[in-house]
């Protein structure tokens, strides 16, 4: 699966009462399918994901995969602790016709940074806990490198090779630490996987080619029929190609997208993308038009907004960021709390200039 381009971590709506909101989640995924982003993230980190039950978590999954546009990358969010749960939800994803599961490390394998070292016994249960979930996946695997719960780099490189482990979203902040991350690439520069792609090199998602076999073609009778040009040229058809990628990696630190991507990111999933896809996305279209200042002024213009929603505020301040921009935010489920009064005037003017 093609990774390039924006991707968008979907925020959950939840009803007054703490009631999964599935309306809501709909319309939302509706309303970023007309986006130009590349593809959607149903149930990442920014998700409140470790609030939902496994009931709650498939329904999410089945109401976001009917709402999405065929032509987006649909990515799901099944970390569990167990090998067990974690496949079975990969088994749901993959019936809902996503085309990735993002997995993290299992939360209780202990916390550790990047390049921390960690016992010989810890590194071999997240070797095996990958590796496993992998080799029985009926989806390709994204690996989650998140900001309070990393996957050292070299478990990382070992896992890459894995025919069913096809790239990383790493949420680390890349401004800080480039240099390890280029390192980190240079050493899956040789790993490749084969895609397909339209002939505009843009991803075919698993549901474009479902819609392509569905398609009838037209009887014989039909096509002689003085009609017959017309309804052959309609008949639904999906032309593709292939396209040999390297091990793809996406950076998901929002402040960090520029950096990333300037170091080998072929894609971008900001968690502030919720709030403001498109401003997001500007960023992403100046670095892919190679230029750099602008994609800077770009960047530069979503620093104080998206740190204020995003650590000060959490996932509440995020909701509220969506509701600015005509997306269904709603509250956050406890015991996260939405922004007071003040903090959401204060969300409200830093996002003035990218308000839709």
């Amino acid at each position: 699966m093609l990774l390039e381009g924006l991707h968008i971590p979907l925020t959950t709506p939840f009803q007054r009462d703490g009631s999964l909101n599935t309306n809501a989640l709909a319309a939302n995924v509706r309303r970023y399918s007309l986006t130009p982003a590349a593809g959607l993230i149903v149930l990442g980190p920014s998700a409140e994901p470790t609030l939902l039950n496994d009931d709650e978590t498939r329904e999410a999954l089945r109401v976001a995969a009917q709402a999405a546009a065929p032509e987006k990358v649909l990515i799901a969010g099944i970390s569990r602790d167990s090998v067990r749960a974690t496949l079975d939800l990969a088994q749901s994803a993959a019936g809902f016709d996503y085309d990735a599961a993002l997995v993290g490390k299992p939360r209780i394998l202990g916390s550790f940074g990047v390049d921390r070292p960690q016992s010989e016994t810890s590194l071999r249960e997240v070797l095996t806990y990958f590796q496993t979930v992998a080799d029985r996946s009926p989806i390709p695997l994204i690996l989650l490198n998140a900001r309070d719960h990393a996957i050292p780099f070299s478990a990382v490189v070992e896992l890459a090779a894995h025919p069913n482990v096809i790239a990383l979203l790493d949420a680390q902040p890349h401004n800080s630490r480039s240099d390890a991350f280029a390192q980190f690439l240079t050493r899956t520069a040789t790993i490749k996987h084969t895609v397909t792609v339209t002939p505009v090199f843009a991803a075919v998602t698993g549901r474009m080619k479902k819609a392509a076999a569905a398609s009838t073609l037209p009887s014989a009778a039909t096509l002689a029929g003085p009609s017959g040009l017309q309804i052959a040229a309609q008949t639904a058809t999906l032309r593709s190609r292939t396209k040999e990628v390297r091990f793809q990696t996406i950076v998901g630190d929002t402040l960090g997208m520029l950096d990333g991507l300037s170091a080998g990111a072929v894609g971008a999933a900001p968690v502030f993308a919720a709030c403001a896809p498109q401003a997001c996305y500007e960023v992403f279209a100046a670095w892919k038009d190679n230029d750099r200042p602008l994609a800077l002024e770009k960047q530069a213009r979503l620093r104080e907004a998206a740190h204020f929603a995003e650590e000060i505020l959490g996932p509440g301040g995020l909701k509220f960021g969506c509701d600015l921009n005509g997306y269904f935010g709603g509250p956050p489920r406890l015991p996260h709390l939405p922004p007071s009064g003040e903090q959401r005037s204060s969300l409200e003017r830093r996002m003035q200039s990218m308000r839709n």
